[in-house]
């Protein structure tokens, strides 16, 4: 499949998400309980998907190893500073789009390291992304005095750790193991550590058909955003093109938001629409 037809069910998946999640936010349900449905469920579909296609589990230690340390360190941990940085930030949009501009960072490594393509054009188009996304994600009305700068420090892990998951993801594929199974391996180790944090911090989820249903559709939403945002990383010429076009999808999920959850128009984010949009439009053509 060419990345960049991957690269856009990635968006679909992503936007999807991102507005079941919200949903799920505004009925109450706990952090942790987005957290499981969004590495549970997909693990179970992965597994599913590898028993019908008779998947090739095999692999290395070292391969094992290095899954293991990215799920806790670059997958588990960075989505925890992340929420984390939104809660203590300034503003929530300071902390979005310093975690987002990871792709400036992998886009210069994949290009040095792993043999990427990096063009003028191309670099253009990401700069455009990253700067209008400001526009659409920083709202001066929710800025607020804080004392403590561990905000930063915290947006500043997620911002490196989602950057190194996708260079690690990009390794290992170059290194001949494809999609499924790095999926798979991650995603049991995530949604361990997510059960020990359930455990330890004696978090209940109250089972009703409602939660249920969210917990399966944002699983589902979460398997089609995961599995072609890897598949799109591991076959792009550049790991930063497909981190782009993630980072883009926050215009759609900006419209949406004002549609079906009457987020505040403006003609400020509109703007950064705009310019999201003419960025994704040059880095694809």
């Amino acid at each position: 499949m060419n990345w960049i037809i991957s690269s856009l069910l990635m968006v679909f998946g992503s936007v999807c998400l991102y507005l079941v999640v919200r949903k799920s936010s505004i009925l109450k349900f706990p952090t942790q309980f987005n957290n499981l449905a969004m590495f549970f469920v997909p693990l179970v579909i992965y597994l599913f998907l590898g028993y019908l296609n008779h998947t090739n589990y095999a692999i290395s230690f070292q391969n094992l190893s290095i899954i293991f340390f990215a799920a806790i360190l670059f997958s588990y941990l960075a989505n925890v500073t992340s929420l984390k940085s939104i809660e203590l930030a300034p503003n929530p949009g300071y902390s979005l789009v310093i975690s987002k501009s990871y792709v400036v960072f992998t886009t210069l490594v994949s290009f040095l390291f792993l043999g990427g393509e990096i063009t003028l054009r191309k670099s253009i188009a990401i700069a455009l992304i990253v700067l209008f996304s400001v526009l659409i994600a920083v709202d001066p009305k929710k800025t607020k005095e804080v004392k403590n700068k561990i905000w930063l420090a915290y947006t500043m892990y997620s911002f490196f750790g989602w950057g190194l998951l996708s260079l690690t993801i990009k390794y290992l594929t170059v290194h001949g193991m494809s999609t499924l199974p790095i999926l798979t391996y991650l995603y049991i180790f995530v949604s361990l550590f997510i059960f020990i944090e359930k455990y330890f911090k004696k978090i209940q989820f109250s089972l009703s058909k409602p939660s249920i249903i969210y917990f399966l559709v944002i699983g589902l939403f979460s398997s089609i955003f995961n599995y072609f945002n890897f598949y799109s990383v591991g076959v792009a010429p550049n790991v930063g093109y497909v981190n782009a076009i993630n980072a883009s999808s926050i215009s759609l999920v900006t419209i949406f938001s004002i549609v079906l959850f009457k987020d505040e128009f403006s003609w400020r984010k509109l703007f950064g629409v705009f310019g999201v949009t003419a960025g994704l439009l040059l880095l694809l053509l």
